[in-house]
Formats: C-alpha cells, structure tokens, sequence
C-alpha cells in the first residue's frame, strides 16, 4: 500500500525556464539601480560564467544554489568597487530580489486539484534540487514536508533526499513513490533507492533506455489512479 507521494518541483509541477528568465530580469533591473557600475560590467551570463567558475573551485557548491548565486553576487561586487561589507549587503539585498521573482511561478494544469486529492490519502512531501521553496507557494497546504539539497548537501540523483524523505514519512521504499519530469535525477535517483517511480513526459519524448519507471503520465490528473493502481486490490489507502 503506498503511504508516500514525492514530487520533483521545477519542470513537474510548472514550466522552471520563464520563471527563471523574470527573476534575472528583476535581479538586473534591481542592479542598475542599487548597483550600477556591476550592471555595466557583467551580464547574467557573466554572473552564471561567474557561478561556475566557483563550483570549479569549489564542488560542494552545486547543492548550495541560493548561496551559490549570492557569492557570485558578492564577488561581482567587489570586482566592480565596491567594498566587501557593502558587496555582502548588497548581494544579499539582490539574492531576496530575485528569489522573490523566482517563486512567480504558473504551475501546469491540473496541478493543484491533483495535489488537493492526493493530500487526502497519503503523506505528500517536496524533493528539489532547486531553491524553490513550498512554503512560499500557494500549494503549501497540500504538503506534509519539502526537503532541499541545499540543506543535506547532497542533490539528486544521489540518494540522501530520497532517504531523508522516506524517514520522514516512516516508511518503506516499496510504499513510496516518486513524481518527477527527469530521468536521472528523479527516475533513476528514486528507483536506486528501491521507490516506485512515475515520470511526468509533459513533452510525450521516447523513453531514453533504461529501466523503465514504474509509470509514465503526460498530465498531472493522471497521477491519481496510477498511484491507486501501484497497490493493486487496495483501491484508495486511508491516509
């Protein structure tokens, strides 16, 4: 009998590309007018050129996004004048800018009436490699925990997220499954963990080999009736 519903954020439940391009356009907008002389010398992609280098420098750093994004901050600052008290406020006061914008998201269709009868009957927890945080959506009330690899240090595919998640709700892998948009971090993650898996193809793409998850779906409305369908016989599971 499932107990445990985990879901992949960006690209599963809303289109992650849009919303990335208005939070650096809040973000450069903010830096022309706090910061301008950075405005003038680095571009966004100069900053992710910037993030980059540091994860080079420092790997650990790819499962620290948010603090990832504010060092590059801080250190394009200080390249461009500004004096290390003044780059770490300022970068701080522009990370806020942007994770503002980040969490205007447009979530796919079915979305939340899907999540609202899934919350019925089973634990539903977040696992994201991203910085989108539940709690600033309105989707929240429909989950019981959401776990970043920020805080564990560690990202998907690797499985401390998948763990983490299953010894929140105090369950089995074999009652678990996992929802998410891409295959190795949330299909092969999950099942190397021993979960069930579902695989969320908005874009109806090929299977690309490999052992196949434990479903496919093109719409968030079809997760219902194949998570009851994980359990043979057992119809909905009482929450």
């Amino acid at each position: 009998m499932i107990r445990l519903v985990t879901f992949d954020l960006d690209d599963t439940l809303w289109d992650v590309a849009p919303v990335i391009v208005q939070a650096e356009r809040a973000l450069q907008e903010w830096l022309e007018q706090r910061a301008p002389a950075l405005a003038e010398r680095y571009s966004m992609m100069d900053l992710k050129q910037l993030m980059a280098d540091l994860v080079a420098a420092e790997p650990a750093l790819a499962h620290q996004i948010s603090h990832l994004r504010i060092l590059a901050l801080e250190q394009a600052l200080q390249h461009s004048g500004h004096d290390r008290a003044e780059a770490v406020e300022l970068a701080r006061a522009g990370f806020a800018v942007f994770l503002q914008a980040r969490h205007r998201v447009r979530y796919f269709e079915h979305v939340r009436e899907t999540l609202e009868r899934l919350s019925r009957h089973y634990i539903i927890g977040a696992i994201t490699n991203g910085n989108a945080d539940i709690r600033r959506l309105t989707l929240a009330p429909y989950f019981d925990f959401a776990l970043a690899a920020e805080q564990l240090q560690a990202s998907k595919p690797a499985p401390d997220l998948f763990l983490a998640a299953l010894e929140r709700a105090g369950t089995d892998p074999s009652a678990a499954v996992h929802v998410g948009d891409h295959v190795e971090h949330d299909i092969q993650g999950a099942q190397a963990v021993g979960m069930h898996t579902v695989w969320v193809n908005h874009e109806r793409r090929p299977w690309p080999g490999g052992l196949p998850p434990s479903a496919t779906i093109h719409r968030l409305d079809q997760l219902p009736q194949v998570v009851a369908q994980l359990a043979p016989g057992q119809g909905l599971p009482t929450r």
